[in-house]
């Protein structure tokens, strides 16, 4: 009785599902079968088949149409027919066991054939059966067949090869399974008695990189070691690309170094992984000590090495060192590619080296439309977008390369930024008469540039040609036109875009809630700018500091400090650091309140933050403590920061001297005035307004009209305010009344 493998289903097809009808494979069944030994055939069959069909000749008698009547072989081979193959052999050997499950059989018919082999009296499979047929059960992805088919073997007594397991660990690489590939390397050892060496571990290893299985991989190399087991230089340059993966970088480049002490020596593939890692983590240093030493241990870089330490010190802005090592390329005999000066040319236009890129684009052997589009960017970032049009004239147009969407974006984006729309507008057209659609990039730097010029009404019209050529807005061109809305006090429209937004499955970022809680906080409507804010949480967008200090600087002008401050401590509780904007916001809404002890306490923080001192943070204090008569303090202050390397500006002075004039030590402040010009500030109109006023206000009008008259002669220019201090002051004098107005 034939026992059927565990794990596997036989089907019993309606419709035959392999048939041998081609010439190939007729031709593969007939040297098969003409290699097996002549006792296995029945004498009674001659067998030719010809190319393109088959022809059968036998005893039997053939019909006057040429077709054969009965013939055994013509069932047997069109189409296959297991039953009409066992009748045909008289026994079938291992060996020839093997020639049948080699050919391209289905699986269920294979492993009919293997169980009909196996019911043969005083048969036994041998090894080389179970590796065929495991092979193509392998290749279809049939692995419990495999694992009841090892454990036959284990049961039949063979002696298992580590060929075997390696080519099932690739095949469940192929399937997409590297867990089953490191379980089959634990059992091979444990279950089935097979030592693996580092043929076996190396396949792991490859099957766990390429599965993006990195951490897996360190562990069977480190248990490899532990094991006794000797690795090679494959084990090596795959171990060290799984932990360049994790971006155990380090210990990949101490790995390195242990490899001499297993007796392997590095070989190039292995030094670029380092290098090419080393330099996209900008540890450009290392990575060029490496490419020394590749030297030195006779490996060869090619030009993909160079190309990765290249671009890392041209990110890095070490244009010289990169140009340097061209050169070094060329010495070496290596011919830098198209990538190599793209790269470099790249990394000048960054730099602001257009010129020296042009020089280098002439060098170019061969150069493409990328150069070209390289170069016109760094024209468009450096500001110079009369050389970039002459470029795109001179060496475009007059047919050495056509241009491209990119180069007409380029321009295009650069003219909108510095608001020559009129010019964008003549490029698209220009752009669309070359051939180059217009696409979503193209309009939404036309929408930006026509938004951040208040001018909507372009923009609007924009986008109506978007929607006639079938293109959706994307989220920075809704970005453009909510904030332009925002700005233009349209905040109603601006969330009417918001929604429409939505229902386009746009979604908004961070940017798109910043314009919306920054326009409802200007309209002061802060229940529903802390919704929006909730909003984007939950969205989850992460919030910055920018919208933080929107919502707390408008609650601060409310003068409602502790909602401020529920939003300073949940910035701080979702770990966005405040800034200094955040700092002086709350210094001066504490130090409006008279609570300028707190303004201080938190001054104090922001320098222990780190956070760097400011002329603007010390005068919010100074004319805190001066508003509130501490005069004395503002002076220790002023001085606390001059020691601490800040210099005063004529803010912090007015601050002072305002301060003196209101607790009347008017002789103290025109001391402070006189000394301003010895620390070389130059007094404003303030200054001389502040003090004006404080004489007329104590009756002292020639000491006031001398104090103009010494300004007039330096430079200053009296204001609006000015005239209405000394005229209001003249006239209250002679006891006539005057109509006031406000000033600033």
């Amino acid at each position: 009785m034939r026992v059927p493998i565990v794990g596997f289903t036989f089907r019993e097809p309606t419709k035959r599902t392999f048939i041998l009808r081609t010439p190939k494979l007729a031709a593969l069944l007939r040297n098969t079968l003409h290699s097996l030994p002549r006792p296995m055939l029945s004498p009674m069959f001659s067998v030719t088949l010809s190319f393109g069909s088959y022809r059968y000749y036998s005893n039997d008698k053939v019909n006057d149409n040429g077709s054969e009547s009965g013939n055994e072989w013509e069932r047997l081979l069109k189409p296959f027919d297991l039953k009409e193959l066992k009748r045909s052999f008289n026994r079938i050997t291992p060996f020839e066991l093997c020639k049948l499950l080699e050919l391209p059989l289905d699986v269920p018919t294979s492993m009919e054939i293997f169980e009909w082999a196996g019911t043969q009296k005083s048969y036994n499979h041998t090894f080389d059966v179970y590796r065929v047929l495991i092979d193509k059960l392998g290749a279809n992805g049939e692995f419990k067949v495999i694992d009841s088919l090892l454990l036959q073997m284990k049961e039949e007594a063979l002696v298992f090869r580590e060929s075997l397991f390696v080519s099932i660990m690739k095949c469940y690489g192929r399937a997409g399974l590297p867990g089953q590939a490191t379980r089959l390397l634990l059992d091979m050892r444990s279950v089935y008695n097979c030592e693996p060496t580092s043929k076996s571990y190396n396949a792991v290893l490859d099957v766990l990189v390429a599965g993006n299985c990195p951490k897996v991989a360190q562990n069977v190399f480190y248990d490899m070691l532990s094991k006794g087991v000797s690795p090679t230089v494959f084990t090596f340059e795959v171990t060290i690309k799984a932990l360049c993966m994790i971006n155990e970088v380090d210990t990949a480049c101490s790995l390195l170094r242990d490899m001499t002490k297993h007796g392997c020596v590095p070989n190039s593939m292995v030094y670029r992984t380092l290098i090419s890692v080393l330099s996209k983590m900008d540890r450009v240093n290392e990575a060029v000590k490496l490419l020394e030493e590749m030297f030195l241990m006779g490996c060869s870089p090619d030009v993909y090495i160079f190309n990765d330490v290249v671009h890392g010190l041209c990110r890095l802005k070490r244009i010289h060192e990169a140009a340097k090592l061209v050169d070094r390329m060329l010495i070496r005999g290596l011919i830098p590619n198209d990538m190599t000066y793209g790269v470099l040319m790249h990394g000048l236009c960054q730099t602001g080296q257009v010129d020296e890129a042009r020089a280098l684009l002439n060098k170019v052997p061969g150069s493409n439309i990328v150069h070209f589009n390289t170069l016109i960017k760094g024209y468009v970032r450096s500001g110079r977008l009369d050389d970039a049009m002459a470029f795109l004239n001179d060496s475009m147009l007059n047919g050495v390369h056509d241009p491209d969407i990119f180069t007409f974006n380029t321009l295009i984006d650069g003219l909108c930024k510095k608001g020559y729309m009129g010019s964008s507008i003549e490029l698209v057209y220009e752009m669309a008469s070359k051939g180059c659609e217009p696409n979503i990039i193209t309009y939404t730097s036309l929408i930006d540039g026509f938004c951040k010029k208040g001018r909507l009404e372009e923009a609007g019209i924009i986008l109506r040609e978007m929607s006639t050529k079938g293109l959706t807005l994307n989220t920075v061109g809704y970005n453009s036109l909510i904030s332009a809305l925002c700005k233009c006090g349209k905040v109603d429209e601006a969330l009417k875009m918001f929604g429409e937004m939505s229902v386009k499955g746009c979604k908004p970022d961070i940017y798109t809630f910043n314009s919306l809680i920054l326009g409802l906080c200007k309209e002061d409507k802060m229940e529903e700018a802390l919704g929006f804010y909730r909003d984007m949480l939950l969205e989850g967008v992460i919030a910055n500091t920018v919208i933080y200090n929107t919502l707390i600087h408008a609650f601060l002008r409310r003068g409602a400090i502790q909602e401020a401050l529920k939003l300073v401590n949940d910035m701080l509780f979702r770990g966005c650091p405040l800034d200094d904007i955040t700092y002086n916001g709350l210094i001066k809404a504490f130090c409006k309140a008279g609570a300028v002890e707190k303004g201080l306490a938190i001054f104090e923080e922001m320098i222990h933050k780190g956070l760097t001192l400011n002329n603007k943070s010390c005068n919010i204090v100074i004319n805190g403590l001066c508003r509130t008569g501490k005069i004395h303090n503002a002076f220790e202050f002023l001085r606390d920061m001059i020691h601490r390397g800040l210099t005063p500006d004529i803010v912090a002075y007015n601050c002072l001297i305002n301060g003196l004039c209101k607790t009347g030590r008017i002789h103290e402040a025109v001391n402070l005035f006189a000394k301003l010009k010895v620390e070389g500030i130059h007094p404003d109109a303030v200054t001389y307004n502040t003090l004006i006023g404080c004489h007329c206000k104590e009756s002292m009008f020639d000491e006031a009209s001398s104090l103009l008259h010494r300004g007039l002669e330096t430079g200053f220019v009296p204001n609006d305010v000015t005239w209405y201090i000394l005229v209001s002051s003249f006239v209250k004098e002679n006891g006539q009344e005057i109509q006031t107005f406000s000033y600033v």
